[in-house]
């Protein structure tokens, strides 16, 4: 095989065909390369040391000429490397039970070649994180993406009465925070995971975009008419701390995506369907859109983890009650945010009507319970336990 650079320089691009040429040449094959420029065969008995090749016949006078033996290294190279589990997810055996950490950043498919770093993920076991469901719900959630400045119909004219207004900035001052933390579980624990599990990794950076989203939505609602939020109370925050200082995966998925922001879809529903105004009710309807995704997701691998280790259960009922015990000296859910609830179903000060609005959340409190227990009945918890377990989530809703 022979090949000519002409005036191309080695260092420029010429290594490359060289490559190219002895990629197609058995082992000990000879490939010719010729070439003018000056310091071609310098460049060449340097590379060949580096590449494990020989180099023979060489000709440094005039056009430089030289003849390449094809060496073992590269062969060597490949046969080395490790194939980092196979691609495809719907191929069984293509995702590994427990990935190599020495298979790292790599692609899952990739060859990782050997003398490739150790990395330490936490969170390397299938069982652990795992849903069949993550890949088509990665692609639904991307595909369902909505843009804050549009979706929203932030230009619609409407005026409240002051103390209506007053009660939506204190439920989005609330809002905020408990998407706040919602942003804040899943992102501490992307960069735990092994990246082999990469549909799951992918799904929830898009949840924590979508609460990135939500957060800027009710921002901006709350101060559309007004310089300031609300009020966040203790309560609230000491139950959400819970939840971002969780350091299990499996128990902080099931606090915040089973029972917490399966909560947050009744409450969001309710926002959408008492909403004074339009803009109101987008941004609640557009989030617990994206809730709902949220949800699905927890449901998905706490199923599939439930049946892979049946013992965990356990661990997430004593979880429900150790958060339920060091919560008990709290307040829950403050009253400023249970008041604007009811004069937003109320939709007056009419005695009448803030006895309808006191129904409402009163049912939707109940509503909470009853999703509640049917998402455990769903993870085939018993009654009895789904029971006190809705019974003993947060007073707080999230």
């Amino acid at each position: 095989m022979h090949i000519d650079l002409e005036d191309l320089r080695f260092e420029h691009g010429g290594a490359l065909l060289v490559k190219r040429a002895l990629r197609l040449a058995a082992v000990g094959e000879t490939v010719t390369v010729a070439g003018r420029h000056p310091d071609l065969t310098v460049y060449l008995r340097a590379w060949c040391r580096t590449e494990g090749h020989k180099l023979r016949q060489v000709d440094d006078s005039g056009t430089g000429y030289a003849g390449i033996v094809r060496g073992p290294a590269a062969d060597q190279r490949w046969c080395t490397a490790e194939r980092a589990g196979r691609a495809d997810p719907r191929v069984i055996g293509a995702v590994s039970d427990r990935p190599s950490q020495r298979w790292g950043l790599a692609g899952r498919g990739a060859l990782v070649e050997a003398g490739s770093p150790e990395f330490h993920f936490a969170l390397d076991r299938k069982m652990e994180i795992w849903s069949g469901d993550a890949a088509r719900m990665y692609a639904q959630a991307a595909a369902a993406q909505w843009d804050p400045a549009t979706a929203v119909p932030w230009e619609a004219a409407f005026d409240l009465p002051v103390e209506v207004e007053d009660a939506i900035v204190q439920v989005m001052t609330y809002l905020i925070e408990n998407e706040t933390a919602a942003l804040v579980v899943p992102s501490r624990f992307i960069a735990q995971m092994h990246p082999h599990f990469r549909e799951v990794m992918q799904l929830l950076a898009v949840q924590a975009a979508d609460e990135a989203r939500h957060i800027e939505v009710f921002t901006r609602r709350a101060l559309l008419k007004r310089k300031e939020l609300g009020l966040s109370t203790a309560g609230g925050q000491a139950s959400l701390q819970t939840l971002v200082d969780e350091p299990n995966f499996a128990i902080a998925a099931f606090l915040l995506s089973v029972l917490g922001e399966g909560t947050f879809l009744n409450l969001l529903w309710f926002l959408e369907r008492f909403a004074p105004d339009p803009v109101t009710a987008a941004v609640c309807r557009l989030a617990a859109q994206d809730e709902a995704r949220h949800v699905a997701f927890g449901m998905s691998h706490l199923r599939e983890h439930l049946e892979a280790s049946p013992s965990l259960a356990g661990t997430l009922m004593n979880a429900v009650r150790q958060r339920h015990e060091s919560l008990r000296h709290t307040a829950g859910l403050n009253t400023e945010v249970f008041d604007a609830l009811v004069l937003l179903a109320a939709g007056s000060w009419d005695c009448a009507d803030i006895g309808r609005g006191h129904d409402a959340v009163s049912t939707l409190v109940r509503e909470m319970h009853s999703g509640r227990k049917r998402r455990l009945l769903k993870l085939r918890f018993s009654d009895a336990d789904a029971e006190e377990m809705s019974a003993l989530h947060t007073r707080n809703f999230m």
